[in-house]
């Protein structure tokens, strides 16, 4: 009997301990992840922060038709960069994770990807100008500028890939903020210092002049990203030298299959994203576009969070995926990363006013902000769609995530079509929700039969839903009541807290 009471309580013993290894472990990810989190958020957040505060400069400088100029190009160069890069930084990090040889890994990625690049430059040199007015181009120079900058871009994909992939964010994290100070830097100088030197008699040298009185003001902002790109690449050069030059027409192969379908996957997204900007100039004109254009910017708080989320968290991913605790640690991230960008949506709609008064330049953008709370729900469910997609890269079916954004880039264009001649805007706000809300839904479903995850529904539903309902009485029944305002937050705030108590009291205590 006596023997028998030791032998149970030698059990009970060892069922605590290998409890508590598992969640010592499963909180140590955890905190790892966020740390990584957070300083590649800096390299995302920092710039597009940076890029936010820009588009009162764009704003106050360009009138709104002349802004939609600006929208065009960086709409046209999210579409080469996923063409160019076809899916390789993906297959890059699954690839790195799962195969002996990593230098041949990094070599025959970046080799492929500057070849590619490569021909593709010297192509659209030579077509520049048939090229450039196929798309609408009012100036060839515009896209002979975007030519060079996407090129360039390309160039450094697998070179910041492999920075993450050998966990050194802030090298990272170095190299992105600089990138973006040189192009806020020559922004400011071109579109604020030169017309402030030349109104109070300040001397410049005559070259600065006449090459800014001789071009649209919209085409410094393009010369500026150009700069910053060729910047990028200089201080990436001693990195690119360290790879090897073992390129391996097999191993190209299987990354193909792999990539290729997130190629794809890539441009319906950016059709997702952007084809309602393209819509709405050619529906209801340029003026409509940019007020349109120019509001989605504050919709980039959202943006912000999930890239920085997703900077941090596909690494991971993939180095989780063999552990026993990886689905728990899945669900988990995506309960908390539901959390705090719904809190996120919360803030920027209860104070959306003082947004808008801050990041816009001109009364005449003010009109579209009524979709900005959509977009930001919108993205809320891109981020969430994010984190689900991890089950169709884990067990290489990445065609899934390629049949998702076709579906939803097909949603986005058709109900744009229909809806933007009757409802104007408004309609390109409700096709991104839906569109999002959709590849959300379907990506779940499918998911959990095909690699099952104990995502917290309930919650998730539950932190969405009490957010929205927030936003919604902040922006219809209660706008710009600053008591108001501040309640609804500690009331999201305090149901987190009766909510997630334990959770927090023990990440806490690691």
């Amino acid at each position: 009997m006596l023997k028998c009471n030791k032998t149970k309580f030698y059990r009970t013993k060892l069922k605590v301990i290998i409890i508590f290894v598992a969640d010592f472990f499963l909180l140590s990810n955890l905190k790892r992840f966020f740390k990584d989190t957070i300083i590649y958020g800096i390299s995302a957040v920092l710039p597009r922060a940076i890029n936010i505060f820009l588009v009162k400069l764009h704003t106050s400088t360009l009138e709104a038709d002349k802004y939609a100029i600006n929208t065009d190009y960086y709409v046209y160069a999210a579409y080469f960069n996923a063409l160019l890069t076809f899916g390789m930084e993906t297959a890059f990090f699954r690839f790195f994770s799962k195969e002996k040889d990593k230098g041949k890994i990094v070599s025959t990625s970046f080799l492929s990807l500057a070849f590619t690049s490569c021909v593709f430059l010297i192509t659209m040199l030579i077509f520049n100008n048939t090229i450039a007015t196929f798309f609408g181009f009012k100036d060839p120079l515009f896209f002979k500028l975007l030519v060079w900058t996407i090129t360039l871009d390309t160039f450094v994909v697998v070179p910041f890939a492999y920075l993450r992939v050998c966990n050194k964010p802030k090298q990272f994290t170095l190299y992105k903020v600089l990138n973006i100070s040189i192009f806020a830097l020559l922004n400011v100088f071109f579109l604020w210092f030169i017309p402030y030197a030349e109104k109070n008699g300040i001397t410049l040298p005559n070259l600065v002049l006449n090459y800014y009185n001789s071009h649209p003001k919209v085409m410094h902002i393009f010369v500026a990203g150009t700069i910053a790109s060729i910047a990028t690449i200089l201080m990436l050069i001693p990195i690119i030298f360290k790879f090897k030059v073992d390129f391996d027409l097999k191993l190209l192969k299987k990354m193909l299959r792999y990539s290729l379908p997130i190629m794809i996957g890539s441009l319906a997204f950016v059709t997702n994203e952007n084809l309602d900007k393209l819509l709405l100039g050619k529906l209801l004109g340029e003026k409509e576009m940019g007020v349109y254009a120019a509001c989605y910017k504050l919709g980039v708080f959202m943006t912000l969070y999930i890239m920085a989320f997703r900077l941090g968290a596909e690494p991971f991913f993939f180095n989780q995926a063999a552990k026993k605790n990886a689905k728990e640690t899945y669900a988990t991230i995506l309960t908390w990363f539901t959390i705090l960008g719904a809190l996120f949506m919360l803030i920027v709609v209860v104070f959306i006013d003082n947004f808008a008064a801050i990041l816009l330049g001109k009364p005449e953008y003010f009109e579209a902000l009524q979709i900005v709370p959509i977009i930001l729900l919108a993205n809320l469910f891109l981020g969430i769609y994010n984190n689900l997609s991890v089950w169709y890269k884990l067990t290489d079916k990445t065609k899934y995530g390629m049949y998702f954004s076709v579906l939803g880039a097909i949603i986005t264009i058709v109900f744009n079509i229909i809806m933007i001649p009757k409802i104007g805007f408004m309609a390109s706000a409700w096709a991104t929700l839906i569109t999002y809300g959709f590849m959300m839904s379907i990506s779940y479903l499918i998911g959990k039969k095909q690699y099952a995850v104990p995502y917290q529904l309930k919650k998730v539903g539950f932190y969405i839903l009490f957010a929205t309902i927030l936003c919604w009485f902040s922006f219809i029944v209660f706008r710009g009541e600053i008591w108001f305002s501040i309640s609804a937050i500690f009331s999201y705030f305090g149901a987190i807290f009766l909510i997630e108590k334990s959770t927090i009291k023990q990440f806490l205590k690691r």
